[in-house]
């Protein structure tokens, strides 16, 4: 099999040309317990390109050589439900099923983006009555138990976090977790103990330091970080985690961005999009890519991003893509 281009940032670097490794600590690891893929922000609808760029993802991934343990999707499955139809959400959830779920040949682990919220922008009252309105379709689109949850694997402990909050105007969001979930949060953690290795899974990051690049929010001399872009309780959440030395790891997407930001000994990992710029290639210097990441019995783990080939595999002849075909599958959802 092919040598594939790895990509990674660190705290202050940007894009890699060789391997990189985001390893905890410079000391050797133990046993390996565990190995993952990490996919975030895939934003499926409807189209040739959507389609066929999981088609090349899901090939890679079902090639590598060290198979994975399962898959962790880390949310925007689909491309934009907050202010879309019931139909076109639903387009937007066939797709996923038919491009995505069906063809994955591993155990797959789930948590909510904000995209896959549904109805929350439209601002109709009648909309809330439906069964499915919020995030009750995408915790039934996913299988996951509830929009929060946890789980242990092999002596790790993962919790996955719902990281959008509805705002008072009932159209926007925010990066929090509400009371309910922090409470169950803090409970998780007491009963996991102080030993027991934790991976901390949200959409949006608690910590990132991506999210300063991810616009024009420098303004005026002074940094602008909105609350849609990371945790606005993050020193709350921050916290709560420094009296658990086990949590080691705390991964996300959604800024589309990539970084790994190491805070009080945990290492937050914002590994990119799988869809790079919603299928238009590069995010700033960032292409499509994954993590696959390797979870040792002594707390230590081992992180790597891939960025793949979306448009082709196997050939050097580039495709040719037409751009009009391109545009009128996806204007319309950003």
């Amino acid at each position: 099999m092919k040598r594939r281009n790895f990509l990674a940032t660190s705290l202050f670097g940007l894009l890699g040309a060789n391997t990189i490794s985001l390893k905890a600590n410079d000391r050797k690891p133990g046993k390996r317990s565990l190995r993952f893929v990490h996919l975030t922000d895939m934003h499926i609808h409807p189209g040739p390109v959507p389609e066929r760029g999981i088609r090349n993802l899901l090939e890679e991934i079902h090639l590598l050589e060290e198979k994975p343990d399962f898959v962790i999707n880390s949310g925007d499955n689909i491309m934009e439900s907050l202010k879309r139809s019931k139909e076109d959400t639903a387009a937007q959830w066939d797709s996923w099923r038919e491009y995505y779920r069906s063809k994955l040949n591993y155990e797959l682990f789930s948590c909510i983006g904000n995209h896959d919220v549904w109805g929350w922008g439209l601002n109709d009252k009648q909309l809330e009555n439906d069964p499915l309105f919020g995030k009750n379709w995408a915790v039934k689109e996913l299988g996951i138990p509830n929009r929060y949850y946890s789980m242990d694997k092999n002596g790790w402990h993962f919790i996955f976090l719902d990281s959008s909050h509805r705002k008072d105007d009932h159209q926007s969001y925010t990066a929090k977790l509400d009371k309910e979930q922090f409470e169950w949060l803090e409970n998780d953690l007491k009963q996991t103990g102080t030993v027991t290795p934790v991976c901390v899974v949200s959409h949006i990051p608690i910590i990132s330091t991506a999210v300063f690049f991810d616009g024009n929010n420098d303004k005026a001399d002074s940094w602008n970080i909105p609350g849609a872009w990371m945790h606005v309780d993050a020193r709350k959440i921050k916290n709560l985690f420094s009296d658990y030395p086990n949590i080691k790891l705390a991964i996300s997407g959604h800024v589309h961005l990539a970084d790994k930001t190491n805070y009080l000994g945990i290492d937050y990992l914002c590994n990119g999009a799988a869809c790079g710029a919603w299928w238009f290639g590069k995010y700033q210097e960032f292409p499509p890519m994954y993590a696959i990441i390797d979870l040792f019995d002594d707390g230590t783990f081992n992180s790597q991003l891939v960025h793949y080939n979306w448009k082709q595999r196997n050939t050097n002849t580039s495709p040719v893509v037409d751009n009009t075909e391109i545009t009128k599958h996806t204007s319309s959802l950003f």
